[in-house]
């Protein structure tokens, strides 16, 4: 049901307050509680919120280099936050306060400020939309459990690791039970409550169960618009921060909690549909000469589209491997990919191809299998999108073949260029000169968000850790 400015008077009739979130360069939502006369008043207009969300780290440290978007050259000045009416809900674990998500705009040009993650995406889902072209997405997470442990008499996980070591943090359950039907039930309350209370905060789990690794469980969430997909990802960890606080336990997101353990992924899946919702990378009869028989089924659209996203991948690589942590996870022999490599249906490339004689048609999609569940889904989506329609308008071709069912990734049959192995590597990629994420993204984006990898790197460089 569409919203509008007039609707709200009604719709908050029994409501006192209102909380608003944006979401940071590190896929972190930012944002505050405000009273309903104040949320009314700023409902269409928006409301000046502090430019330093943009002007430092996750630990609000503030950057070492400066960027153009929130400086003390300009105060850390006010960008304005304009409230997303269709992105309404309730927070079922706080009483039901209503909870909007907001999107940040330059105060003069009335541009979205170039860091934004929602309105980095939604400039990609506009170039579709002048196309009469839509865009749909699945995503997956991985993500480790532990036990908040006591500390000072009370629980306290940040205050353990003052003092302790990271890897005696009590993992959830022990063992390697990947699918189990019976680990769910040491914890029964809190698997059933995160399951039901997405459901209730409309991100939907269409899948739920533990993952291979101790503590370790897997969320798919439920298929939709791809815009909307993003926004559904980042409120489900949202929703798994939150109920984990209340029962006593510690999600963990990184790409790689554990040496020696499978890491967390967060898989993206990915198709176009045209204004009646039919699938375009479905070819609609399987080509009698393709170039590879993997792609007998894929529409010419999708292969181009294919193509652009194995062509650009390694120029974006922090946008979906953004933290030291995360390039622990990108190495060999775990299940992750570590090339530009791709396949019909092979679950250790950087993209798994499902589409006939596997899937139904409606199904043809690319997962996209590089992001770690770390990684910030709107950045991430954008950078498919840019880069698979980068490679339609440019009618571009596959830079490798595909791997074999039995060919491994990283092997000597492997065609595809091994993808960054550090954050340094990949963000000197990043923002070299004539790189295609400044070629579909601007200057303006690259320099920032570069920028904002340039202070984990340099923090990284400065750390003296217990290796």
């Amino acid at each position: 049901m569409e919203i509008t400015v007039d609707d709200l008077p009604g719709l908050l009739e029994n409501d006192t307050s209102v909380k608003l979130a944006g979401i940071d360069a590190d896929g972190m939502l930012r944002g505050k509680l405000v009273s309903k006369k104040k949320f009314l008043s700023i409902a269409q207009s928006g409301f000046g919120f502090c430019s330093v969300i943009f002007g430092w780290d996750m630990h609000d440290m503030t950057y070492l280099q400066e960027l153009k978007v929130s400086n003390k050259e300009n105060g850390y000045r006010d960008i304005i936050a304009v409230p997303d009416l269709s992105s309404f809900r309730r927070i079922p674990w706080e009483n039901n306060v209503p909870f909007f998500l907001v999107s940040f705009f330059d105060p003069l040009t009335k541009e979205p400020v170039p860091a934004c993650p929602r309105g980095l995406l939604k400039t990609q889902l506009d170039k579709l939309a002048t196309k009469g072209f839509g865009a749909m997405a699945g995503a997956e997470y991985e993500f480790y459990q532990f036990k908040t442990p006591l500390s000072n008499g009370k629980q306290s996980t940040a205050a353990y690791l003052q003092e302790n070591p990271p890897h005696s943090l009590p993992s959830l359950t022990e063992g390697m039970f990947g699918y189990s039907l019976t680990r769910p039930v040491h914890n029964q309350d809190y698997y059933y409550d995160i399951f039901n209370t997405c459901r209730a905060f409309k991100c939907d789990i269409e899948g739920w169960h533990t993952e291979s690794g101790p503590g370790v469980y897997e969320a798919a969430l439920e298929f939709g618009e791809l815009g909307q997909m993003a926004d559904r990802a980042s409120l489900f960890k949202y929703v798994v921060k939150s109920l984990g606080i209340k029962h006593g336990i510690t999600p963990c997101f990184m790409a790689k909690p554990k040496q020696g353990l499978p890491g967390n992924s967060g898989h993206m899946h990915i198709s176009l549909v045209d204004a009646n919702g039919d699938n375009l990378l479905y070819r609609g009869e399987a080509d009698p000469n393709p170039p590879y028989p993997d792609v007998a089924y894929l529409s010419d659209l999708g292969r181009h589209f294919l193509a652009g996203i194995l062509e650009g991948l390694p120029d974006v690589m922090p946008m979906v491997a953004p933290t030291i942590n995360s390039y622990k996870r990108l190495v060999e022999n775990f299940w992750a990919p570590v090339t530009v490599s791709w396949g019909l249906e092979h679950r250790a490339a950087s993209i798994r191809l499902i589409a006939p004689p596997t899937s139904k048609p409606g199904a043809t999609r690319f997962e996209v299998r590089v992001p770690g569940a770390d990684a910030n889904p709107y950045y991430v989506l954008a950078a498919v999108l840019a880069l698979g329609w980068r490679g339609v308008e440019k009618k571009l071709d596959f830079p490798c073949p595909p791997l074999g069912k039995g060919e491994d990734v990283g092997g000597s049959s492997d065609m595809g260029v091994r993808l960054a192995k550090t954050l340094r590597e990949a963000n000197d990629r990043f923002m070299r000169k004539g790189s295609i994420a400044r070629e579909v993204f601007g200057d303006e984006f690259v320099d920032h968000f570069g920028g904002t990898r340039a202070h984990e790197i340099r923090l990284w460089d400065e750390a003296v850790t217990d290796w």
